[in-house]
């Protein structure tokens, strides 16, 4: 069920926009368009926050058993979303088909709604049909009343300034075998497409808009589209930009774009080779793009980009035709001109709110159940209280508890459990509930039950309503690690760092209180983590995902490696995690000593496993200069830079960060933005050298 927002809600959620969007008229609610703008048709409202049980008043419908909507009224073929079914007569046995297939575990929230998680399905629209248990009697349909679209977009966010590379899959298409591909995001080209197979194609997105957007796949054929499929948003996920294309074969083509805007770096320099006298040399055109065509483009070559007021960034033996670059702007007084810096903090985007409750075990037929799998109160001092989470795409986020408006008491309002609302970005979101007993005074928080839901639609400006998280799955799991972490050197490691989230959606994660340790190296023993909820019921295909790193100091500093996304579905055995990547050792410059602004060499120690990739990341006083290296140990040298005013790196102190990582099924000819960042490694090792230019 969605609404528009009440009016405290609503000027909470935009504070930071100027301008709100259109309130809907009583009793109606706002269908967002796919601009992700406050347009939209009004759609007749089914039930709501003041919906009464005659439902010939509120449905027009006297039929005791009728079905009468379900929201939202499409998603992806793959199923997994959240949806309300709103009818008449439906009680807890109630049972739920999409066509002809039926949904597990629907929640019958009360005898006019139901939540269920949709199922996969082929695509285009079916009847949604209900009936209470095995009473036949009992069985209605609405007929088209869900639509299964026939595209989904991995991953379904990114930001603003566009770039990021989805992937769209179809479901029954032949694009491999069509002329001409063409994907969008709201009516605008995709900067780049690419088929990939008959069902795949990769979209590099273009500069949107913050909302929720259409992304369709056009070819002679015919077009095919899917509705809230890509929400522009902030994001750091990074599938955006990197190394693409077919092996070099005489063609180079470069594009420049600022990393924060989106917009072209008309002017940047581009060099192809290891010194600007020797290699090839262009600007960038008005749309950031250069394109070179030579004889010499036969192998790897090294690839340079430098702006006015950017950071560079170099590949090294680059292997394919077309390299994609978003350039940090350099925010210093020098850049910024007469004008302003410069907008580096993101755009604030309307966000929405979903309201709902927190169920138990019912005690009678739509009536609430009491916490009993939560322990009483030992002290006058303590309390029970649940909170209500997003789920974040960010596993090493630590655990934090929500400010105390968001807090759930056994004493809040509800129908068959306990009211919530919290607010949030647009998109299809996973959340989750942590039930326990919290110290008044010291505000310490044991959780002892655990809920989840997923494919919640939040849409801009408006609230869902009517989720039912079901507070079912006791903490009382125990998962043990048994890492293999690299040797020590003389800088370190000195500590193990451990962590296990919970996966309640793809890449969608859930943080638990007490499941982050930190014991000394060496290792006395596997460490153990209580309190983890059981992969079973709503949980069952989910995963435990870890973080297991050896660091240094207790600001769990460098040097260090990590093995980031060893997962288990079972708590039956201990779970081994090897595969680290030894700490990399700078050769050139030495430590302490001058960087000549060419030339740089890293060795790593035995014992540990090989990196797939190297990254520098050269930092000066006002910009940095990235360099991206294909192999473990080796020495590359670079073009001076020194001639590009604002371009290159200041004179001064230098620390040079070195990381190696391993990537699974790693491709350099694919290499993407996120690889560069620890997220996107299956391990990683880091450690920084000081230095100076």
């Amino acid at each position: 069920m969605r609404r528009a927002l009440g009016r405290g809600i609503y000027a909470l959620l935009t504070a930071s926009v100027a301008a709100c969007i259109a309130s809907a008229p009583a009793g109606l609610t706002r269908r967002t368009d796919s601009s992700g703008g406050d347009g939209g048709d009004f759609l007749a409202g089914v039930g709501g926050e003041d919906a009464v049980v005659d439902t010939s008043v509120t449905t027009g419908s006297n039929d005791p058993h009728a079905v009468l909507g379900v929201t939202p009224p499409h998603g992806p073929f793959t199923g997994g979303q959240t949806v309300i079914v709103a009818g008449n007569g439906f009680t807890p046995k109630v049972r739920v088909w999409f066509g002809d297939v039926e949904a597990a575990g629907p929640i019958a929230i009360d005898p006019n709604k139901v939540q269920v998680s949709v199922p996969p399905h082929a695509a285009g629209s079916f009847d949604v049909s209900t009936q209470n248990g095995d009473d036949s009697s009992t069985r209605r349909s609405l007929p088209g009343a869900y639509t299964f679209d026939a595209l989904y977009a991995e991953p379904d966010s990114g930001p603003v300034a566009g770039g990021t590379v989805i992937t769209l899959h179809g479901l029954g298409n032949a694009w491999d075998t069509e002329p001409s591909v063409e994907a969008s995001i709201a009516g605008k080209p995709c900067v780049t497409t690419t088929v990939i197979g008959p069902d795949t194609v990769t979209c590099t997105a273009p500069k949107g808009t913050p909302g929720s957007k259409t992304v369709s796949v056009s070819a002679t054929s015919g077009t095919v589209v899917a509705y809230d499929a890509f929400t522009y948003q902030d994001s750091a996920d990074g599938f955006k930009g990197g190394l693409s294309g077919k092996p070099l074969a005489g063609t180079l083509t470069v594009l420049a774009f600022d990393n924060f805007t989106g917009d072209a770096l008309a002017g940047a320099h581009v060099i192809v080779g290891e010194a600007v006298e020797s290699g090839l040399y262009q600007t960038a055109n008005e749309n950031g793009v250069a394109v070179f065509s030579h004889a010499s483009l036969g192998k790897p070559v090294t690839v340079t980009i430098a702006a006015h007021c950017h950071s560079p960034i170099s590949f090294v033996d680059v292997p394919v035709d077309s390299v994609t670059v978003y350039l940090d702007p350099t925010l210093t007084p020098a850049c910024a001109g007469s004008g302003d810096p410069p907008p580096v903090g993101g755009k604030p985007v309307l966000g929405g709110a979903v309201q709902g409750e927190l169920v138990w075990p019912q005690g009678g037929e739509f009536k609430k159940g009491g916490w009993t799998n939560v322990p009483a109160p030992a002290t006058a001092d303590e309390e029970r209280v649940a909170f209500v989470f997003f789920a974040t795409r960010d596993r090493t986020r630590k655990f934090q508890l929500p400010g105390e408006a968001n807090a759930v008491f056994e004493t809040s309002a509800g129908e068959i459990g306990y009211e919530f609302q919290v607010t949030t970005g647009p998109g299809y979101q996973a959340m989750y509930a942590l039930a326990g007993i919290r110290n008044k005074v010291t505000q310490s928080f044991m959780p002892y039950v655990f809920g989840a839901t997923k494919g919640v639609g939040v849409f801009p400006g408006e609230i869902t309503s009517s989720i039912v998280i079901p507070m079912t799955h006791a903490l009382d799991q125990k998962l043990v690690l048994d890492p293999k972490p690299p040797a020590s050197g003389p800088k370190g490691p000195d500590r193990f760092h451990a962590k296990v989230v919970i996966e309640i959606a793809q890449s969608y994660y859930a943080i638990l209180p007490n499941a982050d340790k930190t014991p000394l190296l060496p290792l006395a023993s596997p460490i153990g983590f209580v309190g983890m909820p059981p992969l079973d019921a709503d949980l069952t295909g989910q995963r435990y995902l870890t973080l297991a790193e050896a660091v240094t100091g207790p600001q769990l500093g460098v040097p260090l490696s990590a093995v980031s996304s060893i997962a288990a579905t079972s708590t039956s055995v201990p779970l081994i995690i090897d595969g680290y990547v030894g700490i990399p050792e700078l050769s050139t410059p030495k430590a302490a000593t001058k960087f000549d602004g060419r030339h740089l060499a890293t060795t790593y120690p035995n014992g540990g496993f090989p990196a797939d990739l190297t990254i520098y990341d050269v930092l000066g006083a006002s910009r940095y200069w990235q360099v991206v290296v294909p192999k473990a140990e080796h020495a590359v040298t670079l073009p001076d830079l020194s001639g590009f005013p604002e371009a290159g790196l200041p004179t001064g102190p230098l620390s040079i960060r070195v990381r190696g990582g391993r990537i699974q099924n790693f491709d350099y000819g694919k290499l993407t933005y996120r690889q560069l960042q620890p997220f996107g490694m299956s391990a990683y090792a880091v450690d920084i050298f000081n230095s100076f230019l």
